[in-house]
């Protein structure tokens, strides 16, 4: 079972870590960097963690003893990116179709109706294409 763990700060951090890790608990993603003090916690708190992860960022401040000391016990420190920001909505291939469509000269609005897709949405992706271009 994999359980996210982000805090503020690491008093907040360790006190989330308590009230959400368990037995069940295998692998663990926390967005503070990774102090022995939180390893102990987590380590405490779900013995049978296997996988440990945190930002990218953060992984280099890490201590490389710290880092061998784990992997001596079976597991794993990782750094993770975790997706920022708003997912989005059209994948790929929606968008792909969308500028397929308007270059092989259909319609905006028959695209948009088509996909069901919203007019301001179809013209944005077109937009967007034609920055990709230049």
């Amino acid at each position: 079972m994999r359980v996210e763990v982000k805090a503020r700060n690491n008093a907040e951090l360790i006190r989330k870590l308590r009230e959400s890790l368990s037995d069940e608990v295998t692998e663990v993603y926390i967005n503070l960097r990774p102090t022995k003090e939180i390893l102990v916690r987590i380590l405490e708190n779900a013995p049978n963690v296997r996988r440990i992860s945190c930002p990218p960022s953060l992984y280099p401040k890490v201590s490389k003893k710290v880092i061998a000391a784990l992997a001596q016990m079976g597991i794993e420190l990782v750094p993770e990116s975790y997706p920022r920001g708003r997912p989005r909505k059209y994948d790929e291939k929606t968008v792909r179709r969308v500028r397929e469509l308007i270059s092989g000269g259909v319609p905006a609005r028959e695209v948009s109706d088509r996909l069901g897709i919203p007019l301001r949405t179809v013209y944005y992706m077109v937009k967007c294409g034609e920055k990709g271009r230049q």
